[in-house]
């Protein structure tokens, strides 16, 4: 428990809100007055309550963790595989970009290589299954 000495709740409530900063858990924080209310008019067990608030905490630190570690791949471009133009880069057979954009290629212990002359389409294919691998 945190340094009682460090703290002058005023009431029940302001000590989960502080025990909730304390934990560095901003989204419980934010959610944490509205999901109480819902909880006390829908009557939620306290399992449900906790899981309803760690989910949401969960939830973003994933998707904020995926981010991340996007920024630091550090990828020429942020393109995923929706985006690529199939019509003009015609060499690139879409059937093989989407096989390459489903990673079995990792799990088969199988490498891939990109061949070709500069500004051919090598390298946005290539960031696709990173992009995806990245964000899991």
């Amino acid at each position: 428990m945190p340094d009682q000495a460090h703290r002058l709740p005023a009431s029940p409530g302001s000590d989960l809100a502080f025990l909730v900063r304390y934990m560095k858990a901003p989204r419980i924080a934010e959610a944490l007055q509205q999901t109480a209310e819902r909880a006390r008019v829908e009557s939620w067990t306290y399992e449900h309550f906790l899981e309803q608030l760690l989910e949401r905490e969960v939830f973003a630190r994933q998707q904020q963790g995926g981010e991340a570690r996007i920024r630091a791949a550090r990828f020429p471009s942020r393109k995923t595989i929706d985006g690529f133009d199939f019509g003009y880069q015609t060499s690139v057979r879409k059937q093989v970009v989407l096989h390459l954009a489903s990673l079995d290629f990792i799990t088969a212990h199988e490498n891939v290589i990109f061949l070709g002359p500069p500004g051919t389409g090598k390298t946005q294919p290539t960031n696709y299954p990173c992009h995806n691998d990245v964000l899991m």
